[in-house]
Formats: structure tokens, C-alpha cells, sequence
């Protein structure tokens, strides 16, 4: 489909997408109107992931998936869940491998590829509830599994529609996008807390991970050639990178599919915003707004509801 035009504007004393992308971390709180129930699902390779859930008996479902380093607590996932549940929605929010709060059991973990979980979740809820409808919903590292999801699949099993928001469609355009000197703040932030889980899996599964050589890392590159490439199969930093990319598998979603991200969204590179793809795919819809950061589609209103939230609610009913 063609690119659409948004209607976004940020508030009057949020124009900059730095201050768009830092102002929810800093200050928002989001109180779900029914809290979360745990499940832990077991996963064939003696692994397990969490999903936090609110079932009200509705006959649709959406699932959640985060970004780098967040969890179903992150306040993009609250938000989003609070806002369909308030809309007859059942929610289930992923909780990726050694994100819920408990480390998991492997030497690996998650990573921007990893859709087998994805569909092992989506198996999951078919067998124990006959919804008619299952929707898609991701952020960030979470909207690209999607994407790629959508793409590597012909067959979606009552999967119905997805909504992806600030997704670096290209791996590696955004990985060198982060060491931008205005953008080290957040590149520093995700070494930290991915480093943190390499001390983690030295001292709870005995590793021998050189930890020494993780604390002077600075850039995914590096993080990636060292950990996420050969413990997930990958021969490198861009081996992982090509592969698991979403942009090449945009062309083949059969399902519609919408893509939001913002024009200054400070971890995007020029090659994150698949436009021919949008124009050659009827399924495939990007919104563009001109503000909104990495997400951080500000919106002050009574209901405290973000724009993105609303916007990709629309996109889910009509």
C-alpha cells in the first residue's frame, strides 16, 4: 500500500525526538485495569519463556512482544495492554528468554530473529482457547520478529492482523546508527543491562564467559560477534544481522500489516524505513510520522492513552 500520511503531532514541549524517546521512560506509569497472571511455558530445548496475560473471555486475542532488554512491565507493553484491554481485548504479553525477571537455563537467549518462540506461543494459545482472531503487536527488536514472522510464513493460523512500531528494519543500519555521538546515551544503556545478564549466566550456570572482554565492549557490533552470533548459530556480527533483518521479508506478509515509525526516530538509519516494499505489498501499510522518536508517540489526554495506542487499536478493529 502507499505510505500513509499520519496524523501525529507531539505536544507543544516534546519536539525533539530525544526528549519524544527519554520523556516515557522517565515518567510514565501505566496502572493495567486487571493485573497480569504468569504462565511459564516449557519450551523443547528444556528452556521456557513467561507470558504475562489478562483473559476476560473475549473471542480475540493480541500478543505482545518488546524490545531490546524490556519485559511485559516496560511501559510501551503496559500501556498498549491497557488500552485493548479496555477495548475487548485478551492480551498476552511475551516475556523473552531471561526477560521476565528469572534468568533462563541455556547459554543463549533471545534475539531479533528468534520467531520460533514466537510461533511456539502462538501454538500455545490455540490449544488452549479457540480464538477467532489473533493479532500481532511489536516494538522495536519485537516489531522486527514479528515482521520477519509474517514474512517467513505463508500460513497464519488465525492470525488475523500486525502492527509493528519503531522497528529497525535493517540490523545493521541501526547498529551504527547507535554509535552516532548523540546517540551514545542509549547505546551505553543496552551494553550495560546486556552485559549484566553475562555476569548473570557466569554465576548461576557456571559459564565461562570472559567477562573482562564484555565490560570494555561499547557497540552492538562487538556484543554481537561475541555473544549473540556464535550462541545462536550465526557465523558473525553481520551474518546475524543479514539473516535475521525484517526488511527482506516485508514482501512476502499476507496479512495486513501496519508499520509505524517515525522520520526522527534516533535509532533508525535511512534503511529502516521500507518504502518500496509498502508501495509493492496491498498488505503491507507505513505510517511515518514526522515526530514520535523511538517510541515515544507522546499524547496528554484524560485517559493517559499514547497515540501510537490508539492508532494501532484503529488499524486492529477496522
Amino acid at each position: 500500500m502507499p505510505v500513509i500520511k499520519s496524523t501525529y503531532t507531539a505536544p507543544i514541549l516534546l519536539q525533539n525526538s530525544h526528549l519524544l524517546t527519554s520523556y516515557p521512560t522517565l515518567f510514565r506509569k501505566v496502572k493495567l485495569p486487571t493485573e497480569y497472571k504468569r504462565k511459564r511455558i516449557e519450551l523443547p530445548d528444556d528452556d521456557f519463556i513467561d507470558i504475562d496475560t489478562v483473559h476476560n473471555g473475549h473471542d480475540r486475542v493480541a500478543i505482545l512482544c518488546h524490545g531490546l532488554e524490556g519485559c511485559s512491565q516496560t511501559h510501551y507493553m503496559r500501556g498498549m495492554a491497557k488500552h485493548l484491554v479496555e477495548n475487548n481485548w485478551d492480551v498476552v504479553c511475551m516475556n523473552f528468554r531471561g526477560c521476565s525477571g528469572d534468568p533462563n537455563r541455556l547459554r543463549r537467549s533471545y534475539h531479533s530473529g528468534d520467531t520460533d518462540d514466537l510461533r511456539y506461543v502462538i501454538s500455545y494459545l490455540e490449544k488452549i482457547k479457540n480464538y477467532t482472531q489473533i493479532s500481532l503487536l511489536g516494538f522495536s527488536l519485537g516489531g522486527n520478529l514479528i515482521l520477519k514472522y509474517l514474512g517467513e510464513n505463508e500460513i497464519y493460523p488465525n492470525i488475523t492482523k500486525a502492527v509493528a512500531i519503531s522497528v529497525p528494519c535493517d540490523l545493521k543500519g541501526s547498529a551504527y546508527k547507535l554509535t552516532e555521538l548523540q546517540n551514545k546515551i542509549y547505546m551505553r544503556r543496552f551494553i550495560k543491562f546486556l552485559i549484566q545478564k553475562i555476569r548473570l549466566k557466569n554465576r548461576i550456570l557456571k559459564t565461562n564467559f570472559n567477562e573482562q572482554s564484555y565490560s570494555q565492549m561499547k557497540t552492538f557490533a562487538e556484543f554481537d560477534d561475541a555473544y549473540t552470533a556464535p550462541e545462536h548459530g550465526f557465523k558473525n556480527a553481520e551474518d546475524y544481522w543479514r539473516q535475521c533483518s525484517c526488511r527482506q521479508f516485508i514482501p512476502n506478509i499476507k496479512i495486513p500489516t501496519l508499520l509505524i515509525n517515525s522520520v526522527d526516530d534516533p535509532f533508525l538509519s535511512e534503511s529502516c524505513y521500507p518504502i518500496s516494499e509498502a508501495e509493492d505489498n496491498k498488505y503491507f501499510y507505513l505510517e511515518m510520522p514526522k515526530q514520535g522518536g523511538h517510541m515515544g508517540f507522546v499524547t496528554f489526554n484524560s485517559n493517559k492513552t499514547y497515540w501510537h495506542e490508539l492508532r494501532a487499536s484503529e488499524f486492529l478493529n477496522n
